[in-house]
């Protein structure tokens, strides 16, 4: 595949951003109904009627949008790698990031969706439905956030004062803490900040509200690609816990590794990840 060139697509961001907000808030009314259906797929994961209503929202919306990109979702992800190795750009979306939250009513879900151009992600929307917020990012246009009813306000990670200020972590309400705690230098002291979906704890490492965030267990491309412009559009990156980058549409499986979220370039993530 020959790369084609990057193009200047941040004018489709307020109709991407529509979208995203109108499967979330199709995710909202089922939430607050109650009245879902629940089943667990091939990989042991659960899905719900409500992924499944805003998967169909947004796959049927943005090829309305841009007829000629492709959309992955996390729902329909089946797709050989040698069809999508011939995508030059391509929709990479998370209709509900944060279904096990939705199903314990902790409010903690998001929509996300992506825009991946040459294997790199340059767009990203982040719609949280119970807050009413948004994040969005575009390479070289900064990272924004839209509070309910607000304007947007400009995102950046936090930095740090001095070497013995605690750092402050993001960790899944599901994560084993002391997998993770194992794994961090005890010269250090450490704040641990806990919440549901993925993309939104990547979210608090780009407005600067945590230092980072750690996730170690399974997850797919979907659940970084659009947070990772986002943060990195903030001042940040996501890299492996191995401090390598993420990769996309590269590999025949879309599983991610284990991954970290930094805020502060300036800390030594080295001396403090013992993974």
């Amino acid at each position: 595949m020959t790369a084609s060139s990057p193009q200047d697509l941040s004018h489709l961001l307020p109709e991407v951003m529509s979208i995203a907000r109108e499967a979330g808030l199709r995710i909202l009314d089922i939430y607050h109904s109650k009245d879902y259906q629940e089943f667990t797929k091939q990989d042991d994961t659960p899905v719900t009627t409500a992924d499944l209503a805003a998967h169909d929202i947004i796959t049927q919306k943005l090829p309305l949008l841009t007829p000629d990109i492709p959309v992955l979702s996390e729902e329909a992800a089946d797709i050989p790698l040698a069809e999508r190795a011939q995508w030059d750009r391509y929709w990479l979306v998370d209709p509900l990031d944060g279904t096990q939250e939705f199903i314990a009513r902790s409010g903690d879900f998001a929509t996300v969706i992506a825009l991946i151009e040459n294997n790199r992600p340059i767009m990203g929307v982040v719609y949280a439905p119970v807050s009413g917020v948004t994040y969005f990012a575009y390479h070289g246009q900064g990272a924004w956030k839209i509070p309910a009813a607000d304007e947007q306000i400009a995102l950046t990670t936090h930095k740090h004062q001095s070497a013995e200020q605690s750092i402050s972590i993001a960790i899944s309400r599901r994560q084993n803490i002391k997998n993770l705690t194992n794994q961090l230098s005890p010269a250090r002291n450490y704040d641990l900040v806990s919440l549901g979906s993925a993309a939104l704890k990547a979210c608090l490492v780009a407005e600067g509200a945590v230092d980072c965030y750690v996730r170690l267990g399974p997850t797919g491309e979907w659940d970084t690609a659009a947070t990772q412009c986002i943060v990195e559009e903030a001042g940040g990156r996501i890299l492996s816990t191995k401090l390598e980058p993420l990769s996309y549409n590269l590999r025949a499986t879309l599983e991610n590794p284990n991954f970290i979220v930094l805020g502060d370039q300036s800390i030594d993530w080295h001396t403090i990840l013992k993974i």
